[in-house]
């Protein structure tokens, strides 16, 4: 795509800050959709214009697309545990069909939607692919089901309204400037500082947020409207990821535990979060998630997008690192 203006949802969030500096390195000019009251020391020193606004007021959405060539929606409210999850569907599926109704009523010819593979079925003892889409009340617990919900509703669009829509779906980005931290951020941090003494056994699939980002520009260039483009890295269990970080670290590798007996645990936990207003570490749909082996697929991004992912454990020292620069540890 020629430089053009960008309009950057999220921005200032752990992707949205990739985005913008590989957008920024590309030539573009960035607008970035931020909250008034948002925390934007991740865009600090970028040569970015900032649109204040909402996902949940429209009106502020049509302002900032005016003039722009293309979108990338990358706004999401991302936590496993919410006390409002009525909150979460609100600026996870609304908050996306305002911004697709903005982009088509100002006629931009280029969007990407930043979903997640939260909107796929994860495959018993296999890899899940672009082809294992969800339906909301099969997945688990209100993020899940509020992005594969928002998912559906642009593929919908796609189909009436012929948006130019292309659909990315990010593993679990890992690296610098998480600085809420993503739950996948908190277990790094917490293991870091030696606080994770215990876990359950899972699955995931770990990408460098970098890598992750330059995959969703690319679908900038070469993705098709109303495809759904996997960017992931390698598929690595909990326990490696964990020791791997225990040695980097110098703490004692953490110990496996049963999850049936976690179970009351993780009531107390939720119950606990609801009257300090703090993230508990432990939760109900965290165990239920924990069951399922995460493990998925970019072999279509690497083909169609040209996404290419470096070793994992590059991910995890960089975070590490900006953890330690930002005295997180």
């Amino acid at each position: 795509m020629p430089p053009t203006t960008i309009l950057l949802t999220g921005a200032n969030g752990f992707l949205g800050a990739s985005l913008a500096r590989v957008l920024l390195a590309r030539g573009h000019a960035v607008r970035a959709f931020v909250r008034p009251n948002s925390v934007r020391r991740t865009l600090d020193g970028l040569p970015v214009e900032v649109a204040l606004g909402d996902l949940t007021d429209a009106q502020s959405l049509r302002y900032a697309m005016a003039g722009v060539g293309a979108v990338i929606h990358a706004a999401a409210d991302y936590r496993i545990f919410v006390p409002d999850p009525a909150r979460m569907f609100e600026v996870n599926v609304a908050g996306t069909g305002h911004v697709m109704a903005a982009a088509l009523e100002a006629s931009v010819p280029r969007i990407v939607h930043v979903s997640s593979v939260a909107t796929l079925k994860p495959r018993p003892g296999g890899v899940a692919t672009e082809a294992d889409a969800a339906r909301p009340e099969e997945a688990i617990g209100p993020y899940k089901q509020s992005k594969t919900a928002a998912e559906r509703l642009v593929e919908e669009m796609v189909r009436t309204h012929a948006l130019p829509v292309v659909i990315v779906n990010p593993s679990t980005p890992i690296g610098p400037r998480d600085s809420r931290p993503t739950p996948t951020g908190r277990i790094i941090l917490e293991a870091a500082r030696g606080k994770m003494p215990a876990y359950v056994e899972t699955g995931l699939n770990l990408v460098h947020v970098e890598d992750c980002a330059a995959g969703v520009v690319a679908a900038l260039d070469h993705g098709t409207p109303g495809e759904r483009h996997i960017l992931g890295g390698q598929d690595v269990t909990l326990a490696e990821m964990l020791g791997f970080i225990a040695t980097e670290c110098g703490h004692r590798p953490p110990f496996r535990l049963p999850r049936a007996p976690l179970l009351p645990m993780a009531h107390i936990s939720e119950a606990w979060a609801r009257i300090t207003g703090k993230e508990p570490m432990l939760t109900r749909d965290g165990l239920k998630m924990s069951a399922q082996t995460m493990f998925f697929s970019s072999d279509k991004a690497a083909r169609v997008l040209g996404h290419q992912a470096r070793p994992w454990q590059e991910g995890v020292r960089d975070a590490i690192a900006w953890f330690q620069a930002e005295r997180m540890l």
